[in-house]
């Protein structure tokens, strides 16, 4: 590649990532504006002078840590119980030989097809009868298990060779002692990569924890920060945006450390032999 193709590509990328970052970057410079800033024409880009004030009438405004405790815990569990669950049911479907496997992955596959909006209901109802709503129950339970984890954990379960498994069967290993003591570990990356994807889903849910919920106890920070726009959204945007950068905080912490796990997790088993 030449000098001139390969500036002329660094260059393309430069942009694209500054249009792809560009809506983050302003949310966080603008929760540092103040109100006439933001409000100024033409736009403000970067803050005359940086201030914290916003960040600080959020936590007055809203219980944001019970909110970010709620979404932490939530979502850790979620992350959890689709680990465990896509585990245990990928290797079944990957190793165990049993009558209409692939049928019943099939279905295990249609399953993600379904809209989530054709499942509230009767999700809503069997927590209304159980007398879950507004507990942590609710929030977490339908998401224990996905079509998903186990689709991804199936697939890179299969690109280890099957000698592996058989080997491990005549040295007198179980399948338990299988699974967790050497399928587990060499799946780190697709593992890793189905935790955050799911912890992710689970942080920046709405409608749900939003149906199940009747206090401000209970209420995850995506419920709270959208509560923002009833208490100062029209005189003070810089509050909305405040709270929206405090959200946001944990997903960019997630995805910078995790990045390299999810590559790896997402492309080991196309790479595999």
């Amino acid at each position: 590649m030449s000098a001139l193709s390969r500036t002329l590509t660094y260059g393309l990328l430069a942009a694209v990532t500054f249009v792809l970052l560009f809506p983050l970057l302003y949310a966080i410079a603008g929760s540092m504006m103040t109100p006439q800033e933001l409000a100024s024409y033409p736009p403000v880009l970067v803050p005359r002078q940086p201030r914290l004030q916003s960040f600080a009438d959020v936590l007055r405004a809203i219980p944001l840590l019970r909110e970010y405790a709620n979404s932490v815990i939530v979502s850790l569990c979620v992350a959890a119980g689709q680990l465990l669950t896509a585990t245990l049911s990928a290797y079944a479907f990957a190793f165990l030989r049993m009558p209409f496997r692939n049928a019943v992955f099939a279905v295990f596959l249609a399953t993600m097809f379904i809209p989530w909006e054709a499942t509230i209901i009767p999700n809503y109802l069997f927590m209304a009868d159980a007398g879950l709503i507004n507990t942590y129950g609710a929030l977490i339970l339908p998401f224990l298990a996905a079509g998903f984890g186990t689709f991804l954990l199936r697939q890179f379960f299969l690109s280890f060779p099957r000698d592996l498994y058989e080997a491990a069967l005549v040295d007198g290993c179980g399948h338990l002692r299988f699974l967790t003591t050497i399928l587990v570990p060499l799946s780190r990356p697709a593992l890793a990569s189905l935790g955050i994807y799911a912890f992710l889903q689970a942080w920046n849910q709405y409608f749900w924890p939003l149906l199940v919920t009747k206090t401000e106890e209970m209420q995850t920070l995506q419920i709270g920060i959208s509560r923002l726009r009833d208490i100062e959204s029209a005189v003070a945007p810089n509050f909305i945006l405040a709270g929206t950068v405090l959200a946001l905080i944990p997903t960019l912490v997630l995805i910078y450390i995790g990045q390299r796990h999810i590559v790896r997790g997402l492309t080991a088993g196309a790479l595999r032999g």
